[in-house]
């Protein structure tokens, strides 16, 4: 990946901050999102030259008009992984609209927003990266998270159908979709909930970040050539894809 310029929305902590980090090491330079000014200066230090931190907001469209022109006024970016999410959980009947609106237009519409002004320059190169980060709840579904697990889907709809349009310009797009892994998100569970989930895994461990970005990293070099359109899954057998 030498040479190549990157995007990771979401990279100030967890996965995305794994993400980040591993494609850096691969020669890569790596503009890494977060949603303040404190986050991206982390970001940033976590890089050091091999990267810069940027603020974006996914789910304003200023921030991400702001981030796109900084971005192309710099580099021509070919490597695009969107991995920004929130969750609002709740039972479907106690969701209110707002929580429901905001995890769409952050986990998914935020997408479109993201790709599509980053495509024209992946078209010049005819060579193109884009890793959207699902999850393993956009197939298995999750009580109470109705509104996650609806966006996660959303994502490997679009991941198919934005792979089939691209194919021919040298752009792949594939979703890897984490299970359980080790994150500030997935610690704050009740021990009760962690042993649940547990028994559902047949590697018997959760997952950690960097697993995640050693998947991620295959996707966006030159290697996968020839994977587009594609559902990797990350979750030690939690669920058969």
């Amino acid at each position: 990946m030498s040479s190549r310029i990157a995007l990771v929305t979401g990279a100030s902590r967890g996965i995305g901050s794994a993400i980040a980090m591993r494609l850096a090491s691969a020669s890569t330079f790596v503009y890494g999102s977060a949603t303040s000014q404190e986050g991206a200066d982390r970001v940033s230090e976590m890089l050091g030259d091999s990267g810069t931190g940027i603020v974006l907001q996914v789910n304003d469209v200023d921030s991400v008009t702001a981030a796109v022109e900084q971005v192309t006024s710099e580099a021509n970016l070919t490597i695009l992984v969107n991995n920004a999410g929130v969750t609002k959980d709740n039972l479907f009947l106690r969701m209110s609209d707002a929580d429901w609106a905001d995890v769409i237009q952050t986990n998914l519409v935020a997408l479109h927003r993201l790709c599509k002004p980053f495509l024209r320059g992946m078209m010049r190169e005819r060579w193109g990266r884009i890793i959207n980060v699902g999850s393993v709840v956009g197939r298995m579904g999750n009580a109470g998270q109705a509104n996650y697990a609806a966006a996660k889907a959303g994502i490997e709809g679009f991941t198919r159908s934005l792979a089939q349009e691209l194919g021919s310009r040298g752009i792949t797009v594939n979703c890897v979709a984490p299970g359980f892994i080790e994150t500030d998100m997935t610690a704050s569970l009740d021990e009760k909930v962690k042993e649940q989930l547990l028994a559902r895994i047949p590697l018997g461990r959760i997952g950690d970040a960097q697993e995640v970005a050693e998947v991620v990293a295959f996707l966006a070099s030159e290697h996968s050539s020839y994977v587009t359109g594609q559902t990797i899954a990350v979750n030690g057998g939690m669920l058969g894809y």
